[in-house]
């Protein structure tokens, strides 16, 4: 069965930074794109990082240069590194990935408050 857990959210001034992590069971994680995705109160989920198998990267305009998105495929684990937060930044954040296609995966996610 596959599950995404997601840790490392928490309370942080504006500046501050943040990692988190999700950690993928299973025996898929290295041959799969992973994302992060956030959702704010009253707001649609959006996209904030994707990361090929490969390690290539991509990001919205909204952080591009901020958050950074990484993977350790030994470990199972993906992470986002998130710097100079804002307060608009804050949102539960939640992994995710594409399975066979059309099965998306997520995680419960884990909340990130930005104070300002």
């Amino acid at each position: 069965q596959v599950q995404l857990v997601e840790s490392g959210g928490g309370l942080v001034q504006a500046g501050g930074s943040l990692r988190l992590s999700c950690v993928a069971s299973g025996n898929f994680f290295s041959s799969n794109t992973m994302d992060w995705y956030r959702q704010a109160p009253g707001k649609q989920r959006e996209l904030v990082a994707t990361i090929t198998s490969g390690g290539i990267a991509n990001f919205p305009d909204s952080v591009k240069g901020r958050f950074f998105i990484f993977r350790d495929n030994p470990k199972n684990t993906m992470y986002l590194q998130m710097n100079s937060l804002k307060p608009e930044d804050t949102a539960v954040y939640y992994c995710h990935c594409l399975r066979f296609g059309s099965l998306n995966v997520w995680g419960k996610g884990t909340l990130v408050t930005v104070s300002s």
